[in-house]
């Protein structure tokens, strides 16, 4: 397995933690993710899996007349072109091999839109658009392709969005996270675990038969 991720900050956890290789690398050029699929070929062979995780989030947009275009281009490159190129480079692996997996994780902005995201909502819309089509494209080579759309999860990218949430409302990150788990009929947010458990999941060979599909990962919630 390859972690890939822009600085080599956040790798240190993931390599120590999860005893993987790792490689910083950004997703949001074509020259950036023809070298991480060069480097997973050298290291690794031929690719089987593609877990398609990187993700610039909404906590620096503005509502849709005060958007900065460069905040639009950013946030595609990287949540939505980025997917494209890796799908684009690592799938004939499997089309060789005669089996893949790709799985994409979304979310479910990418079902429902928000307020002053324009921009995260309609890169994670567009990736469940990639997503149908490509499971279309591979099918008949025995790969599947599919999404995931959690919920509220508290990564960093989240804490984040708390932060710039309370300070434009006045109140604590503490009170918009309490906010935040009483929208979930469980009454808490998703977990980190909770998710990758259902990503690993659709990567397995037990999930042969799902493909195409958005998986909502929201507890019964719907935002």
């Amino acid at each position: 397995m390859l972690g890939v991720s822009r600085t080599e900050a956040e790798l240190e956890s993931l390599a120590e933690e999860a005893n993987v290789e790792v490689l910083a690398e950004t997703v949001a050029t074509i020259d950036g993710c023809e070298r991480i699929v060069a480097e997973v070929r050298r290291r690794l062979g031929p690719v089987e899996i593609l877990v398609l995780n990187a993700g610039i989030g909404s906590a620096h947009e503005r509502p849709i007349w005060e958007q900065d275009p460069a905040v639009w281009r950013e946030t595609m490159a990287v949540n939505l072109d980025g997917p494209f190129q890796l799908a684009r480079l690592a799938v004939p692996d499997m089309v060789e091999q005669g089996w893949g997996r790709i799985v994409a994780v979304s979310s479910t902005a990418g079902k429902i839109g928000g307020a002053a995201e324009s921009a995260y909502d309609a890169s994670k819309h567009g990736l469940l658009g990639l997503v149908r089509a490509v499971a279309q494209d591979v099918a008949r080579f025995g790969i599947t392709c599919n999404a995931v759309c959690p919920g509220w999860v508290r990564t960093t990218m989240a804490e984040r969005s708390a932060a710039s949430s309370a300070e434009r409302r006045g109140i604590t990150i503490e009170e918009v996270w309490a906010e935040r788990s009483a929208a979930y009929p469980a009454g808490r947010v998703v977990t980190s675990e909770e998710v990758a458990a259902v990503i690993a999941f659709l990567a397995s060979e037990e999930a042969s038969g799902v493909s195409g599909e958005a998986v909502a990962v929201t507890l019964g919630g719907i935002w």
